[in-house]
């Protein structure tokens, strides 16, 4: 029964508004969902959870493509200073974030026992920032374990030109601002619950067994360089 309700739960998550769908022109498919089978098989996440997981995502892409859609629409129709109008654009955000979350998220997971390199960039501006990659570890899983729903993300600041493990709450509140994301762990309980029930603390171990660094590591030196781009305009 639990897990009924909990699939229902998620269902409702990615069907919002689609009783408005039917006002909307047909949408033109800004985004388009990304394949992430490749994790399929990928150990401590069962293909059940992450078959889900891909599902809900792909609801957000969908949301994401038809509020777009209705906010085109309304303008176009001289309804841009309507009460649904405003509505339409508080809400798409929250499915915009949602969509782009979760492809960072995906993206840095496979890595199948990849390390982050002791001499790497990342490596070393987390050293600088943390004073050790394991005191970093351990505030960014303490960051992923608080109470709540939400996201545990590594973030770069390139103004004070450090990192911060940053804790981002519905999607689209908390978000570090002119931050880069580096490092995304999902901690709403549809990333983990099929499998680990309320033992989060496993997740978030697995989480970090199946990070993939060359994916994270390239994140941090694309920010650096245009960073160092930056500096010399």
């Amino acid at each position: 029964m639990k897990k009924l309700a909990f699939l229902l739960c998620l269902v409702s998550s990615f069907t919002f508004l689609s009783l408005h769908a039917a006002e909307a022109k047909e949408n033109e498919s800004t985004y388009k969902p990304k394949d992430y089978s490749r994790l399929i098989g990928m150990p401590g996440f069962s293909d059940e959870a992450l078959k889900m997981h891909f599902k809900l995502y792909q609801g957000y892409v969908t949301n994401t493509n038809m509020l777009l859609g209705l906010i085109k629409q309304y303008a176009a129709e001289g309804k841009d200073k309507t009460a649904p109008y405003a509505e339409i654009k508080r809400r798409v955000m929250w499915e915009f974030d949602g969509m782009r979350l979760h492809e960072d998220y995906f993206s840095n997971l496979g890595g199948k026992g990849t390390s982050l390199e002791g001499d790497s960039p990342l490596y070393r501006q987390i050293v600088q920032d943390f004073t050790s990659f394991e005191k970093w570890k351990s505030d960014f899983m303490a960051t992923g374990a608080m109470r709540g729903i939400g996201w545990a993300v590594l973030v770069f600041d390139p103004v004070s030109k450090r990192l911060f493990n940053n804790w981002i709450n519905e999607h689209d509140r908390g978000h570090l601002a002119g931050g880069e994301p580096i490092l995304i762990m999902d901690v709403f309980e549809h990333a983990y619950l099929l499998d680990y029930g309320l033992d989060r603390g496993k997740y978030i171990q697995s989480f970090f067994d199946n990070i993939d660094w060359n994916v994270v590591s390239k994140r941090f030196s694309e920010q650096k360089e245009q960073e160092n781009k930056a500096d010399e305009t």
